[in-house]
């Protein structure tokens, strides 16, 4: 292993933290961000010449420190905010002097504080998002750029835009307690979550899923729920993201096509993914009797990681979970899960009805999902004139475009006059499947993002 790829493991790992103590210290986002970042490029020069360091995270410390203190002595014209950090920095050097023991202390509140400062709910979600995945996930700006289909220069403005919301509106640099960290942490949840999801269906762009956001999305929950074991929610969320990413592998042909749930070989699912999921949902489970949106979105998916094949997939269970879920948090989205999960439990019609009366509904006149569905339901109803009407609409919305030829398929090619998908058909398969991949919008998922009413993500039930 090079040197240099030794200093990117350690940035992944060590960033954060050093991020954490630093902020906390300085006060300022900013020029944290700045001596962490000089403290790597240090580390890249370095440590091919002098060798690895036997700590490697107390020699970056120290170097950002020491940089950190160069900066402040360097401003000629201190104000008094400035002198004080300087002060401050000075009697961490001689008070401090085992950089060690200075790391490990209390780096457990440091990294709450941090995730809770990066997604403060003054900040837009998308600003949250980049700020996220900066300064907690240790992405370059062209790596955060790349992830979400975007100029560098969009990123770049968002974060510089949320730094200066967080200096500009003296927002603390603190844990939230009481009930306003239970508030704020619906915000931390959703940022990741919002991540997870668009690795799990990407919004636009030629591929379906983007496997490294969903990966990164799953090592911020894992961070996050060693921090607040106990707190169920963040148990949860992490288990829904651990079962949905299990399918990562079967979702997928070899063009990068969708495979649907029922299609998909299971034996290419991620059986210890699976494992771990299931674990944290039950944890989860015990720490109380009235499960959360994500818990309850994690009981849906367990559905279908139980299920030996997609005939054993326990829709019954899946229904009722949804109705409880859209009294727990209700939105539009989730009642679209619900018409997909009814039509597959008690019939086409009863699914339908629930569809039909969410055409008025104003957040969905602009996305995909709705026509989606009930193409897919009006199909299994033999009005086929109807069906491919909503499959086109439905792929003139989408902005995947791996979703868009499906749906187009779907309207010209794959529907037949006996109310078959025409693959379903030819291979001999039930009527009853669902013959559309689930999205990010939610249109024949299992399980929604309901943070923010449930505006945007969702995954897991179709692919």
């Amino acid at each position: 292993m090079t040197a240099a790829a030794i200093v990117e493991a350690v940035w992944r790992i060590e960033q954060p933290k050093l991020a954490a103590r630093l902020i906390r210290t300085l006060r300022d986002v900013g020029l944290a961000e700045e001596v962490v970042q000089d403290a790597f490029v240090a580390a890249l020069e370095r440590w091919p010449l002098d060798g690895i360091p036997d700590n490697p995270a107390a020699w970056l410390t120290r170097v950002a420190t020491n940089r950190a203190l160069d900066r402040l002595r360097r401003t000629v014209m201190l104000d008094g905010k400035h002198r004080e950090l300087a002060i401050d920095l000075a009697e961490v050097e001689r008070e401090r002097p085992d950089i060690e023991a200075a790391l490990d202390e209390d780096i457990a509140d440091d990294l709450l504080r941090l995730i809770f400062t990066a997604c403060h709910p003054a900040l837009p979600a998308e600003q949250r998002a980049a700020l996220v995945l900066r300064m907690l996930g240790g992405l370059t700006t062209t790596e955060i750029a790349r992830a979400f289909l975007v100029p560098e220069a969009t990123v770049a403005q968002r974060i510089v835009r949320a730094k200066r919301t967080l200096r500009d509106a003296g927002i603390a640099f603190e844990t939230p307690r009481g009930q306003e960290r239970n508030e704020r942490l619906g915000a931390v949840l959703e940022v990741i979550y919002l991540v997870f999801n668009e690795g799990y269906v990407a919004s636009s762009g030629p591929d379906w899923l983007r496997v490294d956001l969903g990966n990164e999305a799953m090592r911020l929950g894992r961070v996050l729920a060693g921090l607040m074991p106990e707190q169920p929610e963040a148990i949860a969320l992490l288990s829904l993201m651990e079962l949905s990413a299990s399918r990562f592998g079967a979702r997928i042909d070899g063009a990068g096509n969708p495979i649907l749930l029922l299609d998909q070989d299971r034996g290419r699912w991620d059986w210890s993914l699976i494992r771990r999921g299931l674990d944290g949902l039950a944890r989860a489970m015990a720490l109380t009797p009235t499960p959360g949106p994500y818990q309850l979105q994690a009981m849906i998916a367990a559905c279908h990681a139980r299920a030996v094949s997609a005939a054993d997939t326990d829709w019954i269970a899946i229904a009722a979970y949804y109705q409880a879920l859209a009294l727990a948090a209700p939105s539009s989205i989730v009642e679209v899960n619900r018409a997909v999960a009814v039509g597959m439990a008690f019939g086409p019609e009863q699914g339908l009805a629930i569809a039909d009366m969410l055409r008025d509904e104003p957040r969905l006149k602009d996305t995909h999902l709705l026509p989606t569905v009930r193409a897919d339901l009006l199909a299994k109803l033999g009005r086929m004139d109807e069906a491919r009407a909503e499959f086109r609409r439905a792929a003139e919305l989408t902005g995947n475009e791996k979703e868009q030829a499906l749906l187009l398929a779907r309207a010209g090619l794959n529907v037949t006059q006996e109310g078959k998908c025409r693959v379903c058909r030819d291979s001999g398969q039930a009527e009853s499947r669902m013959t559309v991949p689930e999205n990010r919008s939610g249109a024949y998922s299992t399980y929604v993002s309901t943070g923010s009413a449930g505006r945007r993500h969702s995954q897991a039930g179709i692919t």
